[in-house]
């Protein structure tokens, strides 16, 4: 059996044999290089990539949540039996079949394979321990959370931890002012194969911990089941609860009290490309401001695609960071980085994988979300994921083009229980004069735009272009859709001097989002490229996207207000800007530029970072972005931008302020600048 070392298995077993055939026919074999191998069986449908041994006739593999025994004599598997975790270790004895998993569980098979698996139980390290036992128990059945992070303020000798431990998945963080029962517990956790592994005790005050806020699945105290929870625990406790479902458990066994945080007061979501339908590029919340503190920080394990090839944003919605990968859709604990589930989407992001790509700076993105439903559009279908489990709910299809070809789903936006949708023409592929990567799968423009129910999939109602739909040029919001019915821009296609093609103006067009009944139509001035609506001051705000790898119909330079509700104009002014504008209450923000949503008056805006090509990405009272490394402008504060060094964000938009804090999952893939840490991170206020 070969094995090749340092690589995960796919899913086969296959058998190699050495042979000198010269040697073999006096029935000596020998060893050869590796072009020598000639393949003899395979054997399919095993687990991978932990651990394989040989015994006599079986080979036995362990992968994630199961080990599998195969017969290399009648190439057929024999034996498939689950176990918790990631079986990486096997072994064979006395008839037995030894397995451990990454989660510390250990477990013993007979020779016949018919018997139960065993977990046998950890020595008593603590003696009897009845009181933290049933404590334990009474802790887990109360909270319903068995995973994740637990704090255990007060923690004594470490007895509740080590029974918690054992009985769960927690990764504990225990803390005690003494320092004996500091080592006590550190001695007798280690000597249990738990000390640094699942459990880790600090000594500290446990009711004024230096621990970041937001971040305990789970808050114990082993002090409270003796001496009560008083005011300064209750408040550390509540304190250190992750929004959005964090339990804590405190007081005596026969009287516990159970308490879970809700929704973060203030706290704003991320569910589209630009925050939202309407494009405003800046979330609702009001928490973040001020001075910004490590909250968590994870390994960048998640391969992306090129950070020129700009790939789409991050979402939050409930306590949930959404990324998408070159290969899979991940889903992680917004407040402590924790993996919650990842759904497996081989090559999604693969056209979004090149140097200098329009990437969803055209595109727009591939997926959105909403509290029942997580959209994400793979070719000409679009699946509907549940967002708390990632189990996939639906499948839907987009509809014909007006020649009645099945074509690639092209935009895509949720709002009030309708999925949206356009028909991309994937005949105008759009091209850079910097960089010749292929982009001929990225689709900026579409024929029709359409809506659905978004859990049936019954298409509500169809809007067929009169000319093109850019995807940047469609807003929705308020139970209405607008967008941009214009000409193509012919220069897009261009490379070289041919740049002086007239882009022909078009039609600005309200739909009613549930009906497609055409509320109104303007054709006064319509030339630009993008549109974003503040439904607080009824304003559609059309503009240009004049960035630093722009297409030649960005000229940039102007920008120009409509009344939403009904089409008239508010304004039309010059403005020099070089980012996509970013709307904020009653302020229009770009790189160069602030404008007053209503009257297009300018209004002053101090704003200077470093190099860059990313964009702006706001709430309430931060902006984040790109300046050489990843940079933030508190909007209540005089001292301008503020550089958090080491780590750089995306060249789009990575970036994101929601929730309460601000997430950058990594997007550094392929850059060799020299200051570059890669990780993903999440950063709060400390002020």
């Amino acid at each position: 059996m070969w094995v090749p070392f340092g690589r995960r298995l796919p899913g086969d077993l296959i058998g190699y044999q050495w042979i000198d055939k010269k040697k073999a026919e006096k029935g000596k074999l020998e060893l050869l290089k590796y072009k020598g191998l000639e393949k003899l069986w395979t054997i399919s449908d095993v687990p991978g990539g932990a651990a394989v041994i040989v015994a006599g006739k079986h080979v036995i593999a362990g992968g994630d949540k199961r080990v599998t025994i195969a017969d290399r004599d009648a190439k057929k598997v024999v034996a498939t039996f689950p176990v918790e975790g990631t079986a990486h270790g096997l072994a064979v004895a006395n008839g037995r079949l030894f397995v451990s998993t990454d989660l510390g569980h250990f477990y013993c098979f007979s020779a016949n394979l018919k018997d139960h698996a065993v977990l046998p139980e950890l020595p008593k390290f603590y003696g009897e321990n009845p009181p933290y036992t049933k404590a334990a128990a009474a802790i887990l059945a109360q909270s319903g959370v068995s995973e994740g992070y637990c704090v255990d303020l007060g923690c004594g000798d470490g007895s509740l931890a080590f029974e918690l431990a054992r009985a769960s998945k927690l990764h504990i963080i225990a803390i005690d002012a003494d320092p004996d029962n500091v080592a006590r517990a550190r001695r007798k956790l280690t000597e249990a194969g738990l000390y640094g592994v699942r459990v880790t005790v600090h000594q500290g005050d446990p009711t004024h911990t230096s621990y970041p806020k937001y971040f305990a699945d789970l808050v114990v105290s082993a002090r409270s089941l003796n001496k009560g929870v008083s005011k300064n625990l209750d408040a550390e406790a509540s304190r250190l609860q992750r929004p959005f479902g964090g339990a804590a458990v405190l007081g005596s066994v026969d009287a516990l009290r159970k308490t879970v945080r809700g929704p973060l007061e203030g706290a704003g979501q991320w569910t589209h490309q630009y925050a939202d339908p309407a494009n405003t590029c800046c979330s609702t919340d009001n928490v973040i401001q001020g001075a910004l503190g490590m909250l968590w920080f994870r390994d960048s394990d998640l391969d992306s695609p090129s950070r020129h090839g700009r790939g789409p944003a991050p979402l939050f919605l409930d306590g949930r960071l959404f990324v998408e990968g070159t290969n899979a859709l991940r889903c992680v604990n917004a407040y402590n980085g924790r993996l919650l589930w990842e759904y497996p989407l081989p090559d999604i992001l693969k056209a979004y994988h090149g140097e200098h790509l329009m990437g969803t700076a055209g595109t727009n993105s591939n997926y959105c979300v909403t509290k029942d439903s997580l959209y994400v559009r793979v070719g000409k279908n679009c699946l509907r994921l549940d967002p708390e489990t990632g189990k996939k709910l639906a499948e839907f299809t987009a509809p014909q083009s007006a020649e009645g070809q099945t074509v690639p789903w092209g935009y895509i936006a949720t709002e009030h229980g309708l999925l949206f949708g356009s028909i991309a023409n994937t005949k105008h592929i759009v091209k850079y004069t910097y960089g010749k990567s292929d982009m001929s799968q990225l689709f900026t423009e579409s024929s029709a735009f359409f809506a659905m129910d978004g859990k049936t999939g019954t298409i509500q109602w169809r809007y067929n272009a009169k000319h093109s739909i850019r995807h940047n040029a469609i807003a929705i919001g308020g139970g209405k859709v607008y967008l941009i019915d214009r000409p193509l821009a012919a220069k897009d296609l261009l490379i070289g001097t041919k740049k002086d093609n007239e882009h022909p103006p078009g039609d600005l067009v309200c739909l009613d989002a549930n009906t497609g009944k055409e509320l109104w139509r303007s054709q006064e001035k319509v030339y630009g490229t993008t549109l974003s609506l503040s439904r607080e001051h009824d304003t559609l705000l059309m503009s240009y996207q004049p960035t630093r790898f722009k297409l030649p119909s960005e000229i940039g330079g102007r920008m120009a207000a409509f009344k939403a509700s009904t089409g008239a104009q508010r304004w039309d002014v010059e403005a020099k800007y070089v980012t996509r504008p970013l709307i904020n209450g009653k302020t229009i923000y770009a790189e160069g530029a602030a404008l007053d949503v209503l009257t297009g008056a300018k209004r002053e805006f101090a704003f200077k970072r470093s190099y860059g090509c990313g964009q702006l990405a706001g709430s309430t009272h931060l902006m984040v972005f790109r300046s050489a490394t990843l940079g933030y402008y508190d909007l209540l504060s005089p001292k301008g931008v503020i550089d958090y060094g080491g780590i750089r964000p995306g060249c789009w938009i990575n970036a994101i302020p929601a929730g309460g804090i601000v997430m950058v999952p990594d997007a550094t893939a392929g850059c060799q600048c020299s200051y570059l840490n890669q990780a993903w991170i999440a950063l709060y206020p400390i002020e």
